[in-house]
C-alpha cells in the first residue's frame, strides 16, 4: 500500500506541469473571439479568398503545404465528432 501510494505521490509530481501548461492553453485557446476579433477575421478571410484567386498556394513549401493538409483533415474530422455528439450516438451513421 505505501508503495502504491509513493507511485501517486511521483505521477501527480510529474504530470502537474504539463497539466498546467494543458489547462493555461486550454483557457487561452479555446475561449470564443470577442467582438474586437471581428475584423481581424474578416481581414484573414479576405486574404485566403485573395491569395486564392491570385493562386498563391502555387508557390507554397511541400511543408506549409502538408501542415495546412494537416489542419483541413483536423476540422473535417472535428465537424464529424461534433456530428456524432449532437446525435448523441454512432448508430446510424454509414462508415
Amino acid at each position: 500500500m505505501q508503495a502504491i501510494m509513493e507511485v501517486v505521490r511521483v505521477v501527480a509530481a510529474k504530470t502537474r506541469p504539463a497539466l498546467k501548461k494543458c489547462v493555461y492553453y486550454g483557457k487561452v485557446e479555446l475561449v470564443p473571439p470577442k467582438i474586437s476579433d471581428i475584423p481581424a477575421i474578416r481581414s484573414g478571410i479576405n486574404n485566403l479568398i485573395n491569395s486564392a484567386k491570385n493562386k498563391r498556394y502555387l508557390q507554397l513549401t511541400v511543408r506549409e503545404a502538408w501542415l495546412n493538409t494537416l489542419v483541413g483533415i483536423e476540422i473535417y474530422c472535428w465537424f464529424f465528432v461534433g456530428e456524432c455528439i449532437g446525435k448523441r450516438h454512432l448508430i446510424g451513421y454509414k462508415v
